[in-house]
């Protein structure tokens, strides 16, 4: 009787500890996909993004390189600083707080299909891919951008625009901007040492380089995210 007893209890213990497992790992579960999917809808902003940067580098590209210096037109600066002065507005930081947890506290161990597991794997991969290549996109802005920009760029210009709103975002500022009527002058500073060539070369590296991040690092992450929240919408019936 007293085996039966501490058997029993030895079960009841293992179920115990079965049930609370479970539901460790479905909270674990949920707090991975709000993770993600808050990510997901950040990276097809920062998408849209990058591809209206992409059109304004080709913009920008014809008009430095047939156009008037010094008679500039009105979509001039927006796309100038569109391309070369809001670098970070444009850099999607995927966000792995969740997973960095679990893995740090052990528990992604509650997640027992393998399906999972490597998915969980790959897109640890995927993030790394991302920031190394944000990395190197602010590496090129931190040279040559930067001193092509502190050498050329009027700065009046993000000031004036400012002004119309203190909070807003400057691209949504450049936005309201564009479909309106009013004009911000501004000039390309020291005109005489402007090298176009230099410039346009500058612009189409740069557009190839956010390309190849969108197409490779980017895609990548982004089919690595579909897959992991499809996988846990399966085993966890989330929404």
């Amino acid at each position: 009787m007293l085996f039966l007893a501490v058997f029993s209890g030895f079960l009841a213990e293992n179920q115990r500890e079965h049930m609370v497992e479970h539901q460790r790992e479905k909270e674990y579960a949920n707090a991975l996909y709000e993770e993600l999917l808050a990510d997901s809808v950040s990276f097809y902003n920062k998408l849209n993004a990058r591809l209206e940067k992409e059109k304004d580098c080709d913009y920008l590209y014809a008009y430095i390189k047939d156009s008037s210096l010094t008679d500039l037109s009105k979509a001039f600066y927006p796309a100038y600083t569109t391309v070369f002065y809001l670098i970070n507005s444009y850099a999607f930081e995927p966000k792995d707080g969740v997973l960095d947890q679990l893995k740090s506290s052990g528990s992604l161990r509650y997640f027992k299909n393998t399906t999972l597991q490597k998915l969980f794997g790959d897109l640890s991969v995927c993030i790394n891919n991302v920031r190394y290549r944000n990395e190197q996109e602010y590496q090129f802005f931190a040279n040559p951008i930067k001193p092509f920009m502190l050498k050329h760029y009027d700065f009046k210009w993000p000031d004036e625009l400012r002004k119309k709103d203190q909070n807003a975002y400057y691209l949504n500022l450049i936005r309201e901007y564009r479909k309106g009527g009013s004009v911000i002058k501004a000039n390309i500073l020291n005109l005489a040492s402007f090298d176009r060539g230099e410039a346009t070369n500058m612009i189409m590296f740069y557009k190839t380089m956010m390309a190849s991040s969108r197409s490779l690092q980017m895609n990548d992450y982004i089919n690595t995210n579909a897959k992991l929240l499809q996988e846990l919408r399966k085993n966890y019936n989330l929404k």
